[in-house]
């Protein structure tokens, strides 16, 4: 536990009382993001999220001055961040007044009423970034006639699911060999002026590339995922088909909602805890912050973390056991 505690403390709380809740606020301080809100959900099984989203909101909130709050997956019977607790992520209701949301969830099935805040900000328009296993956030394998059962990855009703419909790609398959082979994100030429992508260099992480399909007609890909042959940043680019061509790594949607609002859209099938111990991911999210708020990306910003940020190796049940939230406000 002490590695996750060491680089969150101290935290700037909104009052005493949050220290007893089930996620994490961090106060903005001064910077462009001051007055936003930004919701970053925690709560798959394999990748950390539940050690990234922290990271990323304190930055965010220290550096940038967004008020960041974390949600994560909670064991309902101790208290405790569970990423294999797929059906209880409390505090959605956060979402009701956010600005922007940072989603970073595999397989979860929430209760209709915590569910219902999330598809209401979607269908309102309002902008998010995926991660990862955002691309399959969502598995409704409990109760099949919820009212968002159709947002489940594997849906045949509304093809594909939330990761289809809204990011552009549901779970396909590993394209590299997971575990073995990592990736290095490579700027796709003709977008590389997009602001998106400003400052972004050194964009390496140890997990693979992820299979993606054709993307939508209004995708824009700003990188793609090329396959090394090992697990180091140094490694060589895999000869082949894997690389011939390259699949989307990081893209942007300008969206078109069913009322017709557009809808700012990005999502990248990069995003383990590990892949942002390199620079080049962080400044991507927090790019991806100031875009989706509508705020001027500028040539030269911070992201760096906020004090130590060593995240454990991804992999199932790998997480450290017996982390309450409030635990990670203790000094």
């Amino acid at each position: 536990m002490k590695s996750l505690l060491r680089w969150l403390m101290p935290l700037t709380l909104t009052s005493a009382a949050l220290a007893a809740d089930p996620w994490i606020v961090f106060n903005g301080k001064e910077g462009p993001g001051k007055g936003k809100k930004v919701v970053l959900i925690a709560g798959d099984e394999e990748y950390r999220s539940e050690e990234s989203m922290p990271m990323l909101g304190r930055l965010l909130a220290e550096k940038h001055g967004f008020t960041c709050t974390v949600l994560f997956s909670i064991n309902p019977k101790t208290g405790e961040i569970d990423p294999n607790e797929q059906t209880n992520i409390p505090g959605m209701k956060a979402l009701d007044s956010a600005d922007f949301v940072i989603l970073a969830t595999r397989f979860r099935e929430l209760p209709d009423a915590d569910m219902k805040h999330f598809v209401d900000y979607i269908e309102a328009g309002k902008p998010i970034l995926g991660l990862r296993t955002a691309t399959h956030a969502f598995a409704y394998n409990r109760n099949k006639t919820s009212p968002y059962a159709s947002w489940s990855f594997d849906s045949q009703e509304w093809k594909g699911g939330f990761g289809k419909q809204v990011l552009g790609e549901t779970w396909v398959n590993h394209h590299g060999d997971h575990g073995s082979q990592s990736t290095r994100a490579i700027t796709e030429e003709i977008n590389r002026s997009n602001p998106l992508l400003r400052g972004v260099t050194d964009v390496w992480g140890p997990t693979d590339v992820y299979a993606v399909d054709p993307l939508p007609a209004d995708a824009k890909v700003l990188m793609r995922g090329q396959v090394l042959s090992g697990m180091t940043p140094e490694s060589e680019a895999v000869k082949g088909p894997k690389n011939e061509p390259m699949m989307p790594v990081i893209w942007l949607r300008d969206r078109e909602t069913k009322e017709g609002k557009n809808q700012i859209v990005i999502a990248t099938t990069m995003g383990a805890a590990t892949d942002f111990v390199h620079p080049g991911l962080r400044r991507f999210v927090v790019n991806a912050t100031y875009w989706g708020t509508n705020i001027k990306i500028p040539e030269k910003l911070d992201a760096d973390p906020v004090g130590e940020y060593k995240p454990s190796p991804f992999g199932n049940d790998k997480f450290t056991k017996g982390v309450k939230p409030a635990d990670l406000l203790k000094k």
